[in-house]
């Protein structure tokens, strides 16, 4: 298999014929078709059907081209490298992280990294665990920040934040005298609930397994968005509790919830990952903030 017949076949899907194909390659047909028949022996794939000298894919043709595309996905973030190289030199930094520590710590420890790196390019793309995960993995980016343990044996996963969920409440709200908040407490509260298959929902979920009287009326796969809904008096919430400290501007009440729920926050690296002292100094950053938020919970 040869990449020029990849070139060829890919070519040959995207514009439905030999002859389009042939003058977007600046090939001439007889070429192209000999291209696709060589790919066809080396793979021992039908890859198209010929009936009256018009092509249409076959299902092995169409399951090939997906496994292509992979590759060509690839070699555009390759481009990408090349590009942020010519322009920013070797100081760049792409971070991928689920959007409740995106709209949470994260902007902390960028700054206080951009203060030590002024000059360093930073890229923060923000998605679910599992697409984190995968980012991480491919090596597209240098490392993931995500709220609980994926799937993906890919990357390596560190604990930077072990600690237990809280209750948000809205302001003035009936169990804000309360010192600790239980599942028999929320008897008929309106609850915003973590989104189906989220991690954290099952954690939550297993904490009311005994005296489960919610009200659920909403759901959403962010914590940032929970504590916002809280603050607007829609309901009650589990939530991290550095997430919740960050939203006190919206007048929530904070209270701890037992049993407890726990809540780690993980870093992601890929497996066998070059060394990267920006990555490392990133990492120590990350730490200091973390570690600071986690102190200032006790406020």
């Amino acid at each position: 298999m040869k990449f020029k017949e990849i070139y060829a076949f890919r070519a040959v899907m995207r514009t439905g014929s030999m002859t389009a194909a042939a003058n977007e390659l600046f090939m001439s047909q007889p070429n192209v078709s000999r291209l696709i028949s060589q790919l066809e022996a080396s793979t021992g794939l039908t890859l198209f059907t010929r009936n009256a000298g018009r092509l249409a894919p076959t299902e092995e043709g169409l399951a090939f081209l997906r496994e292509v595309d992979r590759t060509f996905v690839g070699l555009e973030a390759l481009k990408d490298a090349a590009r942020n190289i010519r322009q920013f030199g070797a100081g760049r930094l792409r971070i991928a992280t689920v959007p409740s520590l995106a709209m949470t710590v994260l902007p902390l420890v960028l700054q206080r990294f951009h203060a030590d790196h002024p000059d360093v390019y930073v890229a923060m793309e923000t998605g679910s665990t599992q697409l984190v995960a995968e980012q991480v993995g491919n090596r597209h980016c240098e490392l993931g920040l995500v709220s609980y343990l994926p799937t993906a044996a890919v990357t390596e996963a560190h604990p930077v934040a072990e600690l237990f969920g809280c209750c948000v409440l809205p302001p003035g709200h009936r169990l804000a005298a309360r010192k600790v908040i239980t599942p028999a407490d929320l008897a008929g509260e309106p609850f915003i609930s973590m989104a189906h298959g989220d991690g954290l929902r099952a954690a939550v979920d297993a904490a009311f397994a005994g005296d489960d009287r919610r009200v659920m009326h909403f759901e959403t796969p962010y914590g940032a968005t929970i504590c916002n809904m809280v603050g607007l008096g829609l309901g009650v919430g589990i939530v991290n509790p550095l997430v919740a400290r960050m939203y006190r501007h919206t007048n929530i009440v904070v209270r701890p919830f037992e049993p407890r729920v726990p809540f780690v926050s993980y870093l992601l690296l890929a497996r066998n990952r070059p060394a990267n002292l920006l990555v490392d100094r990133f990492i120590a950053r990350l730490r200091e903030v973390i570690d600071a938020e986690i102190e200032g919970l006790a406020d």
